[in-house]
């Protein structure tokens, strides 16, 4: 007998949805993927700790810590304290360094037992008080201190977009300035972070110019001055043919680690463009990954074996519940991410630092159930169904 459940549909009405009750996709064991990929992974908030949610963040170390394992136990790296983790929007820097340590020491544990964790951490000067920073000095001072403190750990960087930088920087050779000083004192090749004002509206202008073509010949310039110490960057634009022209034009070798939480199904799978793989298709590093990881895993295994059409098949229903979760005002999928979490039992509630399981609405998130339901995504039907009627009665929807 199918389960159901009663749910408000976009105009307000309520209506019965049965679930399909399929279960997700196996990953393919085994089977190493011949993609990167980072799944920017969520914390779990402590529901029970005497705090002001709003002003203060506190974490479940336990159940953080134990939904990277999952991560790595599906083959994803981790992207440790970017903006998924609500970084910069509640999540301190002392907590997130906390968050880096306790990652990386995790990591160690599982590699030495079950295989490699990938981890790279975030980086950035979210810790400096913006309206006292005056110049580029005080941002490459901002970048050093957590860069310090992350590679003092062995952490792999990941070098984020800094709101102070775009709030003072007045030309692309500000840009230049800072970045050129962060990648000479790098101990390993970094990753970079281009995220759109979508994303974070005090990013606009990144790179020192709102013409997004301007600003990635400042960007490739950066790169291109210095190679070896770049990695690849990670482009968060919602644009797929803004990110496919970039990627060609990456010096050999220097990935592109899409963010495009939109179009990152065709993005991955590539155009084969060049002689240089790269240049032809894109590596992750996405928060969407976070909630969709079965399907993420399935997909690159399948990838990897050459079987593209399977590799579609797996990731392409993902895409709409992608786009809902990344909807306008993009910056709040992440009460999306967390609910999905929730309702697939890695988490004990619904609770997020700086209280942000509010910013979304309950249409919204019952039109999530559904789609995570059209993409094979819900692990245990029966316990997110019982989850979602908890919400909905709190929202004075009874059964």
């Amino acid at each position: 007998m199918a389960l159901t459940l009663t749910l408000p549909t976009a105009d307000g009405v309520l209506a019965a949805y049965a679930l399909r009750g399929a279960m997700p996709t196996k990953p393919v064991a085994g089977v190493a993927f011949n993609r990167i990929a980072y799944s920017a992974a969520h914390v779990v908030a402590d529901p029970l700790a005497t705090i002001d949610p709003w002003l203060q963040c506190a974490i479940d170390w336990d159940a953080t810590i134990g939904y990277r394992r999952h991560l790595w136990s599906l083959g994803l790296g981790v992207a440790e304290a970017m903006d998924t983790a609500q970084r910069g929007m509640g999540l301190d820097w002392p907590t997130s360094l906390e968050l880096i340590r306790r990652s990386l020491d995790a990591a160690k544990d599982f590699s030495s037992k079950d295989g490699n964790a990938l981890v790279a951490s975030g980086c950035g000067t979210d810790h400096l008080d913006i309206d006292s920073v005056k110049n580029v000095d005080d941002v490459i001072r901002g970048y050093e201190e957590q860069m310090a403190a992350i590679e003092a750990l062995g952490g792999k960087l990941i070098v984020m977009a800094s709101r102070a930088l775009a709030r003072v920087a007045k030309s692309p050779a500000d840009y230049e300035r800072v970045y050129d000083r962060v990648l000479s004192q790098a101990k390993q090749p970094v990753v970079l972070h281009w995220l759109g004002p979508m994303f974070d509206p005090a990013l606009a202008g990144y790179w020192g110019s709102g013409d997004v073509d301007k600003a990635m010949d400042t960007a490739l310039g950066i790169i291109a001055a210095h190679p070896d110490k770049v990695d690849g960057i990670k482009i968060s634009l919602l644009d797929k043919d803004k990110e496919i022209a970039m990627r060609r034009r990456l010096p050999p070798g220097v990935r592109m680690y899409t963010g495009d939480d939109f179009n990152y199904a065709e993005l991955i799978a590539g155009d084969g463009f060049g002689s240089d793989p790269t240049h032809g298709q894109s590596d992750a590093l996405l928060g969407i990954f976070d909630a969709i990881a079965p399907a993420a895993s399935a997909a690159l295994g399948e990838l990897a074996l050459g079987n593209v059409d399977k590799f579609h098949a797996i990731l392409g229903p993902t895409v709409p519940l992608s786009r809902h979760i990344f909807a306008a005002p993009t910056r709040f999928y992440k009460t999306g991410v967390v609910f999905m979490a929730w309702l697939n039992g890695h988490q004990s509630h619904f609770t997020m630092v700086g209280g942000q399981q509010s910013t979304r609405s309950l249409q919204h998130l019952a039109e999530l159930f559904r789609l995570a339901d059209a993409a094979d995504l819900l692990e245990h039907p029966e316990l997110a169904v019982r989850r979602m009627k908890t919400l909905l009665a709190m929202h004075g929807v009874e059964a």
